[in-house]
């Protein structure tokens, strides 16, 4: 039997230009999420405030005596 040397191949190197993209990449997803997240709870915040302000009514003036 004749054995054939199989090379294994071996993963090519990433250059520092396409991990700083990916670097850059991913840190920019991560902020947008934040945002995202951020402003839909500002938004039900907001929601909130302004159903408990419509619920709530104002307070009665008193009458001045003469």
């Amino acid at each position: 039997m004749i054995e054939q040397k199989v090379e294994a191949e071996r993963p090519t190197k990433i250059s520092a230009e396409a991990k700083a993209e990916r670097t850059n990449t991913i840190a920019r997803d991560i902020m947008a999420a934040e945002v995202n997240a951020r402003e839909r709870k500002t938004e039900r915040l907001r929601a909130l405030r302004l159903a408990q302000a419509k619920v709530e009514e104002p307070p009665k003036r008193k009458r001045k005596t003469q």
